[in-house]
């Protein structure tokens, strides 16, 4: 291994967290290339082992959920601090992301908060999509709109994944992308609500919590 790593103290609703993230966003180790194959230039390599601020946000929110017994998808898990969540909660969760790193990372937070297996499924939007996975209620993720094709991309693989009542929360720090695939979204058939929140470092309540239904 040679990338190093570090552990952040975190609260999210009554329990405390432990996250394994990368030590910074210099940290780069991609010898055969497996990253970049998958989608990820080395610019990026580092952005799935990264804190984000959207994505605590995203973690608090699901923390004041009763979510026991649903079917939940994480969509662009990076770190999987909302699966940690979802799973204390008692539901039954999949993490999905490209990078292929994140399962690692994935299992050891899961053991590092004593949480009981979160199911993991390699996710990348551009290849024919894993209909095995069946659908889901909820559909969450967080700094998920990094590039303008994402819009397209991810709308499609929400409408394949989202079951018949599915609800929809995707949780943005303002990168500019959110009204295109929104946009989307809608015509597909959902409606959709959202609400403001602060991302440190940026213009105050830039943050953008989505709120989808079917």
């Amino acid at each position: 291994m040679r990338y190093h790593t570090r552990v952040i103290d975190l609260r999210i609703g009554e329990f405390d967290y432990r996250i394994r993230a990368l030590k910074d966003r210099q940290q780069f180790f991609d010898p055969d290339e497996e990253a970049e194959r998958a989608g990820v230039p080395p610019a990026m390599w580092s952005i799935f082992g990264q804190l984000w601020p959207a994505g605590v946000h995203l973690a608090q929110e699901i923390a004041k959920r009763d979510v026991r017994g649903l079917r939940i998808l994480e969509i662009g898990c990076g770190l999987a601090l909302s699966s940690l969540v979802l799973r204390r909660g008692g539901a039954d969760v999949t993490a999905t992301d490209q990078h292929p790193l994140a399962e690692r990372f994935l299992h050891h937070n899961c053991g590092l908060n004593h949480v009981s297996e979160v199911a993991y499924c390699h996710l990348d939007w551009r290849d024919d999509i894993d209909l095995t996975l069946g659908k889901f209620d909820l559909i969450v993720g967080s700094d998920v709109l990094y590039e303008r094709n994402h819009a397209t991309l991810l709308s499609n693989v929400i409408q394949l994944y989202a079951g018949t009542d599915a609800e929809i929360l995707i949780a943005d720090p303002g990168r500019g992308n959110c009204g295109a695939w929104t946009g989307a979204m809608l015509a597909k058939g959902f409606t959709s609500t959202e609400s403001r929140f602060s991302v440190e470092g940026r213009t105050a309540l830039s943050g953008r919590l989505m709120k989808l239904h079917r």
